[in-house]
């Protein structure tokens, strides 16, 4: 995932909005989102080469989006793949701030990411590159291959659209359009990290088109705060041609809250 948009709890109707696209390799094998068959309460797309994934939910109430930290020289060719740790997150128990608090002490045994974790409750963030945790506030906020809102050409057009987006009634499929912009940013607007001028222009706009690497997906998710779920997935071709949508609604399943004891049976209350 290099791209990732995001409103947490921005009116009273919606607890996560979120509009985020995929960039990888063509030639990486990946299954299109679905419930998966070994979890059948993730819904997500699958990297089929290590099984893990980019950015799923679950319908027990959990969420999560990773992107990569582009730095090439730190990169390491045998480090275990990042998409388990969405996995990872999707289907444990444990809430976000424990999780991440539990990852950020291995979490240098993995090429440089940053990952967004929601437990049904709190959203949390941890960079790999900072070493932090944070519990997020409700607002805007937006990630690609950096640190959180790193104000890339990109990250800033992506919240612009997303908060004008929600600033109507809006819908999966309209999170889709708004991630849907192929134009670069201006040569005085390109980051440097060191992947040389023209990759870095080739890799500026919101959707990526640059041949055998580009925006695979669009994925585009809602969740109200009364717990339904609207996700949309939209795959891309090389030349950039929209290939398939996915369109899946359902509710989250949360467990029961267990009863607290009575005075009566022996148990004191606060």
């Amino acid at each position: 995932m290099c791209l990732v948009v995001l409103a947490y709890r921005p009116d009273e109707r919606h607890e996560l909005v979120v509009a985020a696209n995929r960039d990888e390799w063509f030639k990486r094998a990946t299954a299109p989102a679905g419930f998966w068959k070994d979890h059948p309460d993730v819904f997500a797309g699958r990297d089929l080469e290590q099984g893990g994934t980019w950015l799923g939910v679950s319908r027990r109430g959990r969420f999560a989006a990773l992107t990569n930290f582009r730095d090439p020289p730190a990169h390491r060719p045998g480090a275990p793949s990042r998409g388990a740790l969405v996995a990872e997150f999707l289907t444990a128990d444990g809430a976000a701030l424990a999780c991440l608090s539990d990852l950020r002490g291995r979490a240098d045994r993995y090429n440089g990411f940053g990952l967004l974790a929601w437990d049904g409750s709190s959203l949390a963030f941890l960079s790999s590159r900072n070493g932090g945790v944070t519990v997020l506030e409700p607002g805007l906020y937006g990630l690609s291959n950096h640190l959180l809102d790193t104000p890339w050409p990109k990250v800033r057009e992506g919240k612009r659209r997303l908060a004008e987006t929600i600033a109507h009634p809006f819908g999966a499929l309209d999170l889709l359009t708004l991630l849907d912009s192929t134009e670069a940013a201006p040569d005085a607007e390109l980051p440097d990290t060191g992947v040389g001028r023209d990759w870095e222009r080739k890799l500026s706009p919101m959707r990526i088109v640059a041949g055998d690497y580009g925006t695979r997906s669009s994925t585009a998710l809602v969740v109200t705060r009364a717990g339904d779920v609207e996700v949309a997935e939209r795959t891309f071709d090389r030349e950039g041609a929209p290939t398939e949508t996915v369109f899946e609604r359902f509710r989250i399943e949360r467990p029961a809250r267990a009863r607290a004891p009575s005075r009566r049976a022996g148990f004191p209350l606060p």
